[in-house]
């Protein structure tokens, strides 16, 4: 289903040859409007009439009104079931324009072009799309598959710094929950950029498609891509409810730390390697000042996450490099002490 594009987009535009959509809608941001729209349209060859629908940057738009929006906009522009919805952008396009396309008419055919990589190594990957409710991440969504994922890695070219790391969270995670000698490739990097990144993003997209392949519904194995992200998504959200919101990958390498030393209070990893762990996502990512959250905020975002059961907080947690556990519960105190223990790594 992952196919990496060559300069000339061939494999896009076989498919688009080979089916018989009525329409094209493509999907995009501003940012990718200006970087990565041009160079779609420079290679895509098609006698499909298609449309652009821009929506604003930013998580925030990850709601209901912007998909009502979008709904509305495919109605009046007749679209039906034989059009087709390309999703150009980072997390929030895919997860957004999956939804759309997945519940308008009853669902019309969707395919992603990832143009980050936290979209390239996980968000467009694996059939899950969604919108956030209030504060809570992705609470409202379906499981859809796309009819194809297409990535171009020179996409990365264009990405500030920031986003550039916020992708590479989710790659040290795959490598933490599933491949350890991918792991160790990765912190071999001694500085993130595209040209050092771009040989290890296959195996990353290898080991998220294989772990959905087992468990599309996320009954079981599935549940382990969730490690750092049950105490990353509660800082997340109220990070977007201050002034100062933070990347969806500044979130999962905090909720790492965080989890991977609740991995060691529960007795499922040894300290050296939790510290070893930890120590490693510290040189690739600056410390978040927890200070303004209350701690009865952070647990009551815990308590409503959305892989919870019989109201209580489930996590996937390491078991080893390279392994990991899922549906874990935890005792509250050490939530607490892993959570402090993160607030006092600024001390060192």
């Amino acid at each position: 289903m992952i196919t990496l594009l060559d300069e000339n987009f061939s494999h896009l535009n076989q498919f688009l040859t080979e089916k018989s959509f009525s329409k094209i809608f493509i999907l995009v941001d501003e940012n990718t409007h200006e970087y990565c729209l041009p160079v779609l349209l420079g290679n895509l060859e098609t006698d499909i009439s298609f449309e652009i629908l821009e929506i604003e940057a930013g998580e925030e738009m990850k709601n209901i009104q912007t998909a009502n929006q979008l709904w509305e906009i495919l109605t009046e522009m007749k679209a039906d079931r034989k059009a087709l919805i390309i999703n150009l952008g980072g997390g929030v396009i895919t997860d957004m324009g999956g939804f759309v396309a997945s519940t308008y008419k009853r669902g019309i055919q969707f395919i992603n072009i990832p143009t980050t990589l936290l979209s390239m190594c996980d968000a467009s990957i694996g059939g899950k799309t969604g919108i956030d409710l209030m504060h809570y991440k992705n609470m409202v969504g379906t499981f859809s598959f796309p009819e194809k994922i297409y990535a171009y890695t020179r996409f990365l070219d264009t990405l500030p710094a920031k986003e550039l790391k916020s992708g590479f969270a989710e790659m040290l995670k795959h490598g933490l929950i599933a491949d350890k000698k991918h792991w160790e490739a990765l912190i071999k990097l001694q500085h993130l950029d595209p040209t050092g990144i771009e040989p290890l993003i296959p195996q990353s997209m290898e080991i998220k498609q294989e772990v959905v392949n087992a468990d599309f519904h996320e009954k079981n194995v599935r549940k382990t891509l969730n490690f750092g992200h049950t105490i990353g998504h509660a800082i997340e959200s109220l990070c977007l409810q201050s002034e100062n919101p933070i990347l969806h990958g500044e979130a999962v390498a905090l909720g790492m730390i965080c989890e991977s030393h609740l991995s060691y209070l529960e007795g499922l990893i040894s300290k050296e390697d939790a510290d070893m762990i930890i120590e490693n996502i510290q040189r690739y990512f600056s410390f978040i000042d927890l200070s303004d959250f209350k701690d009865e905020d952070i647990f009551n975002l815990l308590l409503n996450d959305k892989k919870n059961t019989d109201a209580k907080i489930n996590f996937s947690l390491l078991s080893g490099i390279g392994s990991c556990v899922y549906d874990h519960e935890c005792s509250t105190e050490n939530i607490q002490r892993s959570i402090n223990y993160y607030k006092k790594l600024s001390e060192f």
